[in-house]
């Protein structure tokens, strides 16, 4: 199990569009992610569970891989979230 924080700097936080392209690339992946918060810990490849964070600008979210190419999988997914730029 490998984790890492990233902070969120688009301006309009996660939502929707971006939420399911990342959902997208986590569903695509082998083995399992999780995405948290400071308030709220929830599994990667559910729409509904990426959005119920409610992830603004600025705020960090710590990604967990498990499973599978580990470091690979978690590069990818860190990247993701640090290139959301709307």
């Amino acid at each position: 199990m490998l984790s890492q924080k990233v902070t969120l700097t688009a301006t309009n936080g996660l939502h929707a569009r971006p939420a399911g392209e990342l959902v997208k690339l986590i569903k695509s992946l082998d083995g399992k992610v999780r995405l948290a918060t400071a308030a709220k810990s929830v599994d990667g490849a559910s729409m509904l569970g990426v959005l119920s964070l409610g992830v603004k600008s600025g705020v960090e979210i710590e990604v967990t891989v498990e499973g599978g190419a580990e470091e690979q999988n978690l590069q990818r997914v860190v990247e993701f979230i640090a290139a959301i730029k709307d």
